[in-house]
């Protein structure tokens, strides 16, 4: 299955400082720490791996996922 063209994970790392501001005082401390954990899933943040092809030298960065099962770019998503 493709990855969509737009995830959470990209609204939040755009917006979600700014909307954390805007909204200091009415976010929970659990929310801000799945708004984190998703910002940095399947980033150098978490770091990854490197795949290389032996034939062509074509090379894939993998970044590791944040293990969240329920998020979007969490580890149940991609299985």
């Amino acid at each position: 299955m493709a990855r969509p063209a737009l995830e959470v994970a990209d609204i939040f790392r755009d917006h979600g400082a700014a909307w954390r501001h805007a909204n200091r005082g009415h976010v929970s401390l659990l929310q801000l720490k799945v708004m984190s954990a998703i910002e940095s899933c399947r980033t150098a943040a978490l770091g990854g791996h490197v795949a290389r092809c032996e034939d062509c030298a074509h090379t894939t960065i993998a970044y590791n996922s944040c293990l969240m099962g329920r998020s979007s770019n969490g580890e149940l998503a991609a299985t």
